[in-house]
């Protein structure tokens, strides 16, 4: 396996599963997406984050894996204009956290929401 990605790992009787943290990422993505008040995902934090993420430099979300295989994930959010920053960035914490467990079978330590931009629903615009 290539030595730039982390992998949720598992072994088991019949061999090993090996979920990287791509998956893990695309897994979050959809599930935030689902998430009422959320207009989508901010793909330019690259500047944000520094050095510390330069392989997910321009990426939303961002997956850190434990030597235990727990799960860290911060994401980039914009949330729509009307709807309390608070409350969706805890639906987003609460469903981003049951959906990677339930997929992954693995503990997700914690989720970090960044609210980076703010915008009018999508048909409201011109």
């Amino acid at each position: 396996m290539s030595e730039n990605k982390e992998y949720v790992s598992q072994l088991l009787d019949q061999g090993s599963i090996h979920i990287s943290e791509e998956v893990v990422a695309s897994i979050a993505s959809m599930a935030i997406q689902d998430v009422e008040g959320v207009y989508g995902l901010n793909s330019n934090i690259g500047s944000e984050l520094g050095k510390i993420a330069k392989k997910n430099a321009g990426k939303s979300i961002r997956i850190l894996i434990s030597e235990e295989d727990e799960i860290a994930i911060d994401c980039y959010i914009v949330v729509l204009y009307g709807y309390s920053v608070i409350e969706v960035a805890k639906a987003v914490q609460e469903t981003v956290a049951s959906t990677v467990e339930s997929i992954t079978g693995r503990k997700v330590s914690n989720v970090n929401v960044n609210i980076s931009g703010i915008s009018l629903p999508r048909s409201a615009k011109k």
